[in-house]
């Protein structure tokens, strides 16, 4: 699977919700669990986020005092990760939940 699909299949079944990119990327890499670059990451993510598949992933929440970066798909992503699992073999017993939605852990 490509870097992209990765991303996308991820943010399927995690939370990932972290200070900073570099704190993302460490999260993503523990989760996915294969050798990705950092820069191979930046560039799924910008190309997640031009596609309309992940939202502005850079918030602020209300009340905070700091951004904080946070992966999550958009309900294109989540069709298109729903998609990718199909094929790939895995199904949604990979990590969605009973109805079909992306898991919160």
């Amino acid at each position: 699977m490509d870097v992209l699909g990765l991303l996308l299949t991820t943010a399927f079944r995690h939370t990932i919700n972290e200070p900073n990119i570099e704190a993302g990327f460490t999260r993503f890499t523990a989760l996915a669990g294969e050798g990705v670059s950092y820069a191979a990451f930046c560039d799924a993510v910008a190309a997640a986020l031009r596609d309309g598949l992940i939202r502005e992933p850079i918030r602020l929440p209300e009340g905070a005092l700091q951004c904080h970066w946070h992966l999550e798909l958009t309900p294109k992503g989540v069709e298109a990760a729903r998609n990718l699992l199909r094929v790939d073999g895995t199904g949604s017993g990979g990590g969605a939940s009973r109805c079909g939605e992306p898991r919160t852990d």
